[in-house]
């Protein structure tokens, strides 16, 4: 990241403890991260490392025990959780390993959702141009159980970049796919993300995957190595 960079995300030691039967179990340690607009940031880590808890904090769905996280300049450990949503709705995107589309709707249903909530007119008009970009077009009105699992995760990429968030926390968006479904999906969500021009932050233990973001950093034992 250049020192004229736009910083849009930084997280300056950052710890994440919970506490159980057995005492306190301390999953985040001291985590510091800039991340400018418009760059590619791969967090890499075995299973059970903490990536999905990183993940949950940056996107301001959770709060750290210590430390501090800003996201377009507003500190995410300060403000309410009804604050953090409206964030989340004006910047963020998502897409997750498990697809999260809602069963009960359609594909362009599932797609218009987040521009429903902003009370966009046109969400329908607009979640139909989405999925003609992956494709999708055609399968608009099937349902989620009618859909591959390839065809789900395009759907939630749709979902994802139809109201053109600046950031795109993408949490193992291959994971559950093959492999050959799984590339066409990182050359789909690459593909995307240059053309909106959207911050990504991506968690994988794909080393492939990874070494397609601009900057990597490996998160171990609750600590993330320096980025790459």
């Amino acid at each position: 990241m250049s020192d004229s960079s736009r910083v849009l995300l930084e997280v300056a030691d950052v710890s994440k403890s919970v506490f159980g039967p057995e005492g306190q179990l301390d999953i985040l340690s001291g985590v510091n991260l800039r991340v400018a607009e418009g760059e590619s940031f791969a967090i890499v880590g075995a299973s059970g490392s903490g990536k999905t808890t990183l993940l949950g904090l940056l996107a301001g769905l959770d709060v750290p025990s210590a430390g501090s996280i800003r996201l377009d300049g507003q500190p995410l450990e300060s403000i309410d959780e009804e604050a953090r949503a409206a964030i989340r709705r004006r910047l963020v995107g998502f897409v997750f390993q498990s697809f999260h589309l809602l069963p009960a709707l359609t594909a362009e249903e599932n797609v218009m959702l987040p521009l429903e909530l902003e009370g966009d007119n046109r969400a329908r008009e607009r979640a139909h141009a989405a999925l003609e970009s992956v494709g999708l077009g055609a399968r608009r009105r099937h349902y989620p159980a009618q859909l591959s699992g390839g065809e789900q995760q395009r759907v939630a990429l749709a979902r994802a970049f139809v109201h053109r968030p600046r950031i795109l926390f993408a949490d193992e968006p291959t994971g559950n796919l093959d492999q050959h479904t799984g590339e066409h999906i990182g050359d789909l969500l690459f593909e995307m993300n240059r053309q909106h021009a959207t911050t990504l932050i991506l968690v994988t233990h794909d080393a492939r995957l990874a070494a397609r973001c601009a900057r990597s950093a490996e998160l171990h034992e609750g600590r993330l190595g320096v980025p790459a």
